[in-house]
């Protein structure tokens, strides 16, 4: 027999999510005294102290501990896969470095882009990449890397770089046939792939063209700070430091070549990682006995060196200062304060989840649903809501999917018009979300807090607000006709009757 477990009310499920907001909102007045970084443990601290809160209401709402601990460790199961692409990242990052790949990418990009469009540019470049990939964080993690290092040379504003580039690339991961949320959205709403695909470009395509406008003024009235000196002084010290040259690029061809034939990301970061290896050893002798600090035979050289690139920090010793800060590399032991955070975020999650809080919650959202515009407005809303409490794209899509493809049915709404308000507020906000894998990680990546480039990643800002006003406008919003109607309730009847 099933055991009958109390219901929260809306107040018990508000309480630990206010208790973290107010924590976070501490952490942020307290910035100085936490070293300038809240992510080094101030904010897990913060995640864990809620989710105290929220294993108190659980077990007051009758859930045994073993009950808290299953869902807990559940929810840490669903986001390993992330963990581990965190790691290979951090890996790649640093191989890339070493074999010449960034530099290159760095060295050539610098001649080729202008600063004033630098921004566009970088927005269509990654959005191609993820387009073709069907995955941010690979795009993210590799030409976003080089994107954002020429960026930095150029003197362009970290956020709006990290911005224009999370922009590109969330646009590409959200259109691609071979994104996973672009997979899970339809299944969730119940309709097919390519349907879902070529309805999000009514509100996807006028999105890009906003954020393209908007990246392209503040580019022309950007004043940057370096001079075609500086940038030629870049150069000198990249060739001096580096072997360069176009063979370097035949890795990260290759990568996007695997991915677009369906590895899945952890073994072909895993593979990006061992062929950045492989060219540093073929192509950078110098820089391999430099971090090694071994003089023995170049084979031992080769194995240390590849090791402390993969694990740990390597600061290459150029020419020019800022060429030494650009291409550093923190492997994957940069990662783990990232982990943690994520680790926090999936307790607190799986013990809201179990305590059935988050439920609590979205429920309270669907009553408010009275017309089309207000219904994908509350999709919208439950999607960005399970981005901030469960701190996961995928259940931002999974269960707001659940709970309303009953909704939509009843209004006469075709479920393309679900998977599209899925998409519009779960996989593109992800990213804003400090404590969510998609922030945690892109902020690690790149080396920008989320709250700095939250404010510039213009299309997953006005994606959200597109879909919602479309709806409201009832601009290309699908209905089911009359007929199909009652074949739907004709088929609802039998399901019913059979149960």
């Amino acid at each position: 027999m099933n055991k009958k477990y109390k219901e929260a009310n809306l107040i018990q499920a508000l309480f630990p999510v206010l208790i973290l907001i107010g924590l976070l909102v501490l952490n942020i007045k307290y910035l100085d005294y936490f070293g300038g970084d809240v992510l080094g443990g101030a904010n897990q601290m913060a995640l864990i102290f809620a989710s105290t809160v929220a294993g108190i209401i659980a077990v007051r709402l009758g859930r045994s501990w073993q009950d808290v601990r299953h869902s807990i460790v559940k929810s840490i199961g669903a986001a390993m896969p992330s963990m581990l692409i965190l790691l290979l990242i951090g890996s790649l990052a640093g191989t890339w470095i070493i074999s010449g790949i960034v530099p290159a990418l760095i060295y050539y990009g610098l001649q080729i882009l202008n600063a004033k469009f630098f921004l566009v540019v970088s927005v269509i470049i990654a959005a191609i990449v993820s387009l073709s990939t069907g995955s941010s964080w690979s795009t993210i993690a590799t030409i976003g890397i080089a994107l954002f290092g020429i960026g930095k040379t150029l003197g362009l504003d970290e956020g709006i770089i990290a911005g224009a580039i999370i922009s590109g690339a969330y646009f590409g991961d959200k259109l691609s046939p071979l994104s996973d949320t672009t997979n899970l959205a339809p299944a969730m709403a119940g309709t097919d792939l390519f349907t879902h695909v070529r309805y999000m470009l009514y509100t996807t395509i006028p999105s890009l063209i906003l954020t393209l406008i908007i990246f392209f003024i503040i580019g022309i009235n950007t004043e940057v700070s370096s001079s075609e000196t500086n940038v030629n002084e870049i150069l000198i010290a990249l060739k001096q430091s580096f072997y360069i040259s176009p063979v370097l690029f035949i890795v990260p061809i290759f990568l996007i070549i695997i991915i677009i034939k369906k590895m899945p990301p952890v073994p072909a970061l895993f593979i990006g990682t061992l062929a950045g290896g492989i060219f540093a050893i073929i192509f950078q002798p110098q820089i391999i006995y430099e971090i090694a600090q071994f003089q023995g035979n170049y084979a031992s050289a080769s194995y240390i060196a590849l090791l402390k690139t993969m694990y740990g920090n390597i600061a290459l010793n150029s020419t020019n200062p800022f060429v030494n800060e650009l291409l550093s590399s923190s492997g994957m032991s940069g990662m783990l304060a990232t982990i943690w955070l994520i680790l926090t975020a999936m307790i607190f999650s799986g013990i809201m989840e179990s305590a059935g809080l988050l439920i609590t919650i979205a429920n309270s959202i669907v009553k408010y649903a009275k017309s089309t515009g207000s219904l994908v407005a509350s999709t919208i809303a439950t999607s960005i809501f399970m981005n901030t409490t469960a701190s996961d794209q995928y259940i931002s899509i999974v269960v707001p999917g659940r709970m309303y493809a009953k909704t939509y049915e009843k209004m006469g709404l075709k479920p393309e018009v679900l998977s599209r308000a899925l998409e519009d507020g779960g996989t593109v906000t992800s990213v804003l979300v400090p404590w969510n894998t998609c922030g945690a990680v892109q902020s690690t990546v790149l080396g920008v807090p989320t709250l700095v480039y939250a404010p510039y990643t213009f299309f997953s800002i006005i994606s959200p607000f597109m879909s919602i006003l479309f709806a409201y406008l009832n601009i290309k919003i699908r209905r089911f006709t009359p007929s199909e109607m009652e074949i739907l309730s004709k088929k609802q009847q039998e399901i019913e009757k059979n149960d």
